[in-house]
Formats: C-alpha cells, sequence, structure tokens
C-alpha cells in the first residue's frame, strides 16, 4: 500500500469538495441567509486537505487495492464532511440524520429523513441536490479531470467509482477520458436547465431538478417533488431526461464522433428502452381507472418508470397508492436499474443482459457437454473473468441484501416497508412503498439502522468491493518482498 499517495489523493478530493461548496456558499449569500454553515465546513475541509494534499509524494504509483482504498475512504469522508453544513444550519441537528442525508445525496439515492424539505435554507437545499451532481458522474472522475495524474493511477481509479461490469478509456489518457464524460454531463445538465426555465420553471428550482435527474438522485425543493408543479411538460422534460442520464455516457460520446453505426448495434440501449417501453404501456393500462384518461395515465406512468428504472426518485403522484400489479413492476425495476456507464444505480442491464445469456449458454452446454459455446455481449466475444465477475457481484449483493434484511427486520415495521427501504437504499433508487414511499421518509428507522442503509447506499453506489475490502485487514497491509535462497 502507497500510504502516502493515498493520503494526497484523498486530501486533494477534501479540497474538490471545498471548492465545489463554494457554490451553495454563494447560493446562501444570494438570498440573504448566512454564509457561516458552509465557511466553517470549507475551512475545515481546507485545514484537513491541505497539508498532504499539495505535496506530490515522490512515489505516486497507485494499484488496484490503493484505488479501492482511496474509493471507499473519499467517499465516507465526503459524507462526513458534507453532512457539516446541515448541522451548523441547524437544519438538521442530528449528526447521523445529517449523514444520512448526505450519504443519500452523494450516492444519488434520494432517500430522506426530512418530513419536509420547503422550510429548509435555500443555500442548504442547493448543497443538498447539488451533492446529486457531484456524485452522479462521481468525484473522482471530477478530480481527474482537473487535476494532473498519471493515466495508469487514474486507470485504478475509476475502475473502483465507476458503475458497470467494466471500465475502459475513450480516448488514450484516462484524463482527457475523464474531461470528455464530465463536458457531456454538464452540456446536458445545462440544457434541461434551459429547457426547464422555457417552460416557467423558476431559476433555482430548475437547477435544483436538473441536479437531482442528472444525478438520477431524486432530491426536490419541493414536499410534493416534481407533483407540486402538476405540469405535464415539467413531467415530460425531466422523465426525458432521467432516462438520458441512464444510458452509457459513452453513446454520447460516439455520436458527437459520428460513429452512429455503434450506437444503433448497441444491444444494452435496445433492452434498455424495450424494458421502460414495455413497463409504460403495462402500468398505464394498469391505472387508466384511475384518472379516468389513458393519456394521464400515461403521462404518470412514463414519469414513475422514468425515475424508478434510473434510480432517480422524483414523484409526481404517490404511486404508492397504485394497484398491486403496477407496484410489483415498480419493484422489479427498482432491481434492474440503469445501463452501466450512466449515473443510475441498480444491478445494471448489462449485468442482466450477460446473466442471462451465461445462463443459457450453460444449459446449452448440459445437453450438449463437448459444444464450444461462447457469449456474446455487444457483439463480441465476452472473456470468461468478465462473466465470472458478474457471479460473483449477484452472489455478494445478494448476500448483503439477506443479511441487511434481517437487521432491518429488527425494526419490527412491515415486511413491504423493510424490503422496499432496502431496496431503495442499496439500489440507490430513494423512495419505496409503504412508510417510505413517495409521500413518506425514513425518518423512524433507528440510528443503527440509518448507518446501516448509509452502508448499503454506499455499497450500491460503488459496486460492492470497495466498501468491503476497506473493512479487509489483509488490504492494508505492506506488501513484504521474499528473498529467496537460491541454493
Amino acid at each position: 500500500m502507497n500510504y502516502r499517495m493515498i493520503a494526497c489523493v484523498t486530501s486533494r478530493i477534501l479540497l474538490a469538495e471545498a471548492s465545489l461548496m463554494s457554490l451553495s456558499l454563494l447560493a446562501a449569500l444570494a438570498y440573504g441567509e448566512s454564509p457561516w454553515p458552509f465557511v466553517l465546513t470549507m475551512f475545515l475541509l481546507a485545514l484537513s486537505g491541505l497539508p498532504l494534499g499539495l505535496r506530490t509524494p515522490k512515489d505516486t504509483a497507485l494499484y488496484a487495492r490503493d484505488g479501492f482504498a482511496v474509493v471507499a475512504s473519499a467517499w465516507v469522508l465526503l459524507s462526513a464532511f458534507g453532512a457539516l453544513p446541515f448541522v451548523f444550519s441547524g437544519d438538521i441537528p442530528n449528526f447521523v440524520d445529517a449523514f444520512f442525508e448526505t450519504v443519500s445525496g452523494f450516492t444519488t439515492t434520494g432517500a430522506t429523513i426530512l418530513t419536509e424539505v420547503e422550510p429548509l435554507h435555500r443555500g442548504v437545499l442547493f448543497w443538498r441536490s447539488f451533492t446529486h451532481w457531484v456524485g452522479g458522474m462521481g468525484v473522482l472522475v471530477f478530480v481527474m479531470a482537473v487535476l494532473p495524474m498519471s493515466d495508469g493511477h487514474g486507470m485504478h481509479l475509476m475502475r473502483a467509482e465507476v458503475p458497470g461490469p467494466s471500465v475502459g478509456k475513450l480516448v488514450s489518457r484516462m484524463s482527457e477520458s475523464a474531461k470528455i464524460l464530465y463536458g457531456i454531463y454538464t452540456a446536458l445538465t445545462v440544457i434541461e436547465i434551459v429547457i426547464l426555465l422555457l417552460g416557467g420553471m423558476p431559476f433555482f428550482d430548475s437547477c435544483v431538478h436538473a441536479f437531482g435527474s442528472a444525478g438520477t438522485g431524486g432530491f426536490s425543493n419541493r414536499n410534493l417533488s416534481v407533483g407540486a408543479y402538476n405540469n405535464p411538460f415539467f413531467d415530460v422534460v425531466i422523465g426525458t431526461f432521467m432516462l438520458l442520464f441512464s444510458i452509457n455516457f459513452n453513446l454520447y460520446y460516439y455520436l458527437l464522433m459520428r460513429r452512429f453505426a455503434e450506437v444503433w448495434k448497441s444491444e444494452t440501449l435496445w433492452t434498455f428502452l424495450g424494458i421502460v417501453a414495455l413497463s409504460v404501456l403495462a402500468i398505464a393500462g394498469n391505472i387508466t381507472s384511475m384518472y379516468g384518461s389513458f393519456f394521464t395515465a400515461l403521462r404518470h406512468a412514463y414519469f414513475q418508470v422514468a425515475s424508478i428504472i434510473s434510480t432517480s426518485g422524483f414523484s409526481t403522484v404517490d404511486f404508492n397508492l397504485w394497484p398491486a400489479f403496477s407496484r410489483a413492476i415498480l419493484t422489479v425495476l427498482m432491481f434492474i436499474g440503469a445501463c452501466a456507464g450512466s449515473t443510475g444505480g441498480g444491478v445494471k442491464v448489462d449485468r442482466l443482459i450477460i446473466l442471462v445469456k451465461a445462463s443459457v449458454r450453460d444449459m446449452r452446454k448440459m445437453l450438449h457437454p463437448n459444444a464450444v459455446a461462447s457469449v456474446r455481449f455487444e457483439g463480441k466475444p465476452l472473456p470468461e473473468r468478465n462473466i465470472q465477475g458478474v457471479h460473483t457481484y449477484i452472489a455478494v449483493y445478494l448476500m448483503i441484501f439477506v443479511v441487511s434484511y434481517l437487521l432491518l427486520s429488527l425494526e419490527g415495521f412491515d415486511l413491504i416497508s423493510t424490503f422496499t427501504a432496502l431496496s431503495a437504499c442499496i439500489n440507490n433508487i430513494g423512495p419505496g412503498l409503504e412508510m417510505v414511499g413517495p409521500s413518506g421518509n425514513f425518518a423512524a428507522f433507528s440510528r443503527a439502522s440509518k448507518l446501516l442503509l448509509s452502508f448499503d447506499m454506499l455499497v450500491g453506489r460503488l459496486e460492492i468491493f470497495p466498501m468491503l475490502l476497506l473493512f479487509a485487514p489483509s488490504m492494508w497491509r505492506r506488501r513484504r518482498l521474499i528473498r529467496r535462497n537460491p541454493f
């Protein structure tokens, strides 16, 4: 382990958080609020980050386990420091509650312990939603885009932070890939803000909902979320952008490079859109009687399907009141999630495609043991190590889910609330059903359960292994060279 380099990168990440928090400081000043919650937090971040962040160690090597250590520890520290403005402002005086809210923001989950959000200070509301935008693409990707770091080191960080079965470069240099990703991400966010402004949404509200859509998070500045506006234009725009941010960002790069054939042949894209279309039509048909018009039902079905499969968590209606069939579809979509390489959570469409194809391949081999068959994904043969990686991910995911569910059940809440609360957190969705539905929250859970759910949110966002390896003693041991006796 290169502890000095790990400390250096982590310190730079804290300094990046301080700089990003300056926007919330400006928002507080613009609305005549006290800037001290942000000034104090930024001072503490600078105090923690400056001593080690400004000096680059002689040995800058970062290997795979170093990358996991940086990512896991950085996200925990980001959330701990990011919770301080909530505490200092008095909006969320309890640190555990503030930590839960911040983890939910950075992991783009959107689960909340707040019963009302409109009374919060504007600067705090801005920071609360801006954490979605920061966490959506990944704060380490942001650091790689703005700070010099060799590509060999950056790849290990990107692999540990970016969601999906595999990570690759868009161009030869990892830092340039990070800049391209953030350029696309920023451009789409600005476009959404402009469209919402043209539709009549206030500027502050437009920024908040664009941040939530871009990061597929779901924090709103309205108690009724997007439903507070009761505006079909806003529903369609936000719903569409939630889906756009759920698609692999590599495809947008291919569009810019006019590599249209690669986009058209994307197996994951068409599977994702097919799931969305079928889910929307099925739910719309099931809830038409509740709204008296198929088109009204279609509008709400489209928004909620987009919100859940993108793992955003916005709502226009209380879908907890929908028929069991529609709620069952939304629950299934919680686990499917978005595409790899997007800002969305869940198991990922890519993994499910690989899992289904590998299962079909294995069943065929049972009938024809001597046959040589490979799994093809996106038109190319998939290496066995990638297939094994998917199987390992699913197995560990299920183990964590079962253990967390058993621990949460000690709270004594009903099974649906407990199950969907965990599903919403580990898949980075936000709302669940029953007591944690769109009109509910997570305030009733104990502090221990909130910390467990915070861990599950981090596990879901960081693809499990960085958080688990953080607690492995072997990960922190220094490598020792073993000299063998030649005689």
